[in-house]
């Protein structure tokens, strides 16, 4: 049999696991799924290796405590689920854990924990800290507190994002599918990709709305963008069902297997790149574009045409060509209000009609990723 080395070698792995891999069906979570997972990760902490779990089901968890029979629609009810979910899902993960020796650390995050600068570093100190002292954190996204992000890729992209941040060498996605298939698993003539070495390999997939089998509330799409990202960064990625996980962890090969692409990137920019949702447009002329695509400079307001959106300095914006076309995306120094007074103008001429603090750039060079 042969063994995947990009697994068997790697000592910091990131594994992320669905709502619908953790229930029963009635939707709370199901004890003996969640003890079975636990089993399979300690074995790998005996094994050496550190381990970081990305786990959905705080919402699930909240249903049966709030008396409600199914996932509700309604963004409040969401998070007053998620308010009781968390706790009691983390307690159940601290319990089959504490079997094997092991601490659990809780983690939630929310979009600005890893793209504001000063943040981001916080971020990652917090997650070596927790692995130099042999915790396995936990990590979801805060759902009591977030409003758009609640519904951010199910955690895969999550997933994939803090896979970066925290250095892993591999991001193990379990679902309940065995792995990406180039057509819908239910149907007759399906088959399963044991590879994907290239974006290349996943242009004859087709991939509904939802996925293959509607999997929790992101699907088999936001699995695939996941592996995209991480791929992209340098890390490998397994996608297989939870079933799997032991097999697919010793290395077996088993789901699918998709190859990097790319190298590490700078960890706040990937996030400001996937994890963000702009909140306006700043417009360029021709010369403007050049300078920040083909020269990385920072955004001057000398060259910006057109201010579009409500947005507040630190917040993420999208930088466009004279077509409309976004370019980069880039955390802005200013609040749209105070910029429609400064397009087109010098930073000299900023500074000695305004004062010093208009001299600074829109949008600086290391807040600033190209899309």
């Amino acid at each position: 049999m042969t063994v995947r080395t990009q697994v068997t070698e790697a000592k910091r792995i990131v594994v992320k696991v669905g709502s619908s891999s953790l229930t029963t069906a009635a939707g709370g979570i199901d004890p003996e799924r969640v003890r079975v997972l636990v089993d399979v990760l300690a074995k790998l902490r005996v094994d050496g290796a550190e381990l970081v779990l990305v786990s959905s089901g705080a919402i699930a968890a909240g249903l049966a405590p709030l008396g409600l029979k199914r996932r509700p629609k309604a963004l409040p009810a969401q998070q007053a689920a998620a308010s009781v979910g968390q706790g009691l899902l983390v307690h159940r993960y601290t319990e089959e854990l504490a079997r094997h020796g092991v601490i659990a650390g809780q983690v939630l995050l929310t979009v600005d924990d890893v793209t504001r600068r000063s943040h981001y570093r916080n971020a990652y100190q917090t997650f070596a800290k927790l692995l130099e002292l042999g915790v396995l954190p936990i990590v979801n996204e805060n759902d009591t507190v977030a409003t758009s992000e609640i519904r951010f890729g199910d955690n895969d992209r999550l997933a994939a994002l803090v896979a970066h941040l925290v250095h892993a060498d591999l991001l193990v996605l379990l679902s309940d599918v065995d792995g990406l298939y180039d057509a819908d698993p239910g149907k007759p003539g399906s088959t399963l990709l044991a590879e994907v070495t290239s974006v290349d390999d996943l242009g004859a997939v087709r991939i509904g709305k939802t996925g293959a089998a509607g999997l929790g509330s992101g699907g088999m799409q936001t699995k695939v963008d996941a592996a995209r990202i991480a791929t992209g960064a340098g890390i490998p990625v397994v996608l297989t069902s939870a079933d799997n996980a032991g097999a697919a962890l010793a290395g077996e090969p088993v789901g699918t297997l998709f190859h990097t692409t790319g190298k590490r990137r700078p960890t706040r920019l990937l996030w400001l790149a996937h994890a963000t949702e702009p909140k306006g447009t700043l417009v360029l002329d021709a010369g403007a574009v050049r300078a920040v695509v083909e020269r990385r400079a920072s955004l001057l307001a000398a060259g910006i045409t057109a201010v579009e959106g409500t947005f507040h300095a630190g917040e993420p914006v999208d930088i466009a060509a004279p077509d409309g076309t976004p370019v980069a995306r880039g955390l802005v120094n200013f609040d749209a209000e105070e910029l429609p007074q400064l397009l087109g103008r010098t930073s000299s001429d900023l500074k000695r009609e305004l004062g010093a603090g208009y001299e600074r750039e829109i949008v600086h060079r290391d807040d600033l990723v190209l899309l």
